[in-house]
């Protein structure tokens, strides 16, 4: 026989019952208290690190595998890119979005709740190849949770990632988690991140980036 759930026989949950009227009125966290087979069938949010370096010695790469890792660690729905083994065209508004780099990167973004752009920043902003990337994918970031790992040559690029970030905001109603990871060359030692406080950094933004797409999540 299955489970029998029942309604709390109280004042306060018969009322909410008569008020809402149908189902679909009351408080997904009620509906799943009391009736969790019918709503357990949704999916899990799916979760995308994104590296966009075009450098083979990469600390912007080592930020972003170590948030995959973490992730993984942690059993967590996520998938892997590095845009530099993709074969990507420069944004050119036209015959660029057709090529098959560009669609199998819009269609990994678009498929993904969540996602972390590991980024390089030079001259105080981020790298050229990471805002191609968002040009050439456009549509398959709205609605999108964007979390952000950055490298830098030194501490005054620290809010370099703002504009990028108001972008998507703004221009594909992103959610922008606002927590993100910062490290200079200090923290790092070969292909190693030395920098335990930069390590627990890149651990919180990735914890932060699943709380978000969970509770934002419909």
């Amino acid at each position: 026989m299955g489970q029998h759930h029942s309604v709390p026989q109280n004042k306060e949950s018969l009322s909410e019952i008569r008020n809402a009227g149908n189902r679909n009125r009351f408080p997904r966290a009620f509906l799943h208290s009391y009736f969790p087979q019918r709503f357990c069938s949704e999916p899990m949010p799916k979760h995308l690190v994104i590296s966009t370096s075009g450098s083979p010695d990469s600390n912007s790469r080592r930020m972003g595998r170590s948030a995959f890792a973490h992730l993984q660690k942690q059993k967590v729905d996520c998938d892997w890119i590095d845009i530099r083994e993709m074969d990507l065209p420069l944004c050119d508004a036209d015959k660029c979005y057709g090529m098959l780099g560009s669609r199998k990167l819009a269609a990994a973004i678009e498929s993904a709740d969540g996602i972390l752009i590991a980024a390089p920043v030079y001259n105080y902003d981020v790298a050229a190849a990471t805002k191609n990337m968002i040009e050439l994918t456009g549509s398959a970031w709205e609605n999108k949770i964007v979390g952000f790992l950055c490298a830098a040559g030194g501490h005054a690029s620290y809010m370099s990632v703002m504009a990028y970030a108001n972008s998507l905001m703004l221009d594909f109603r992103c959610v922008i988690i606002p927590r993100f990871a910062f490290a200079t060359s200090e923290a790092f030692e070969g292909e190693r991140i030395s920098d335990k406080k930069i390590t627990a950094r890149i651990e919180q933004v990735a914890d932060e980036l699943v709380r978000f797409t969970k509770a934002l999540h419909t």
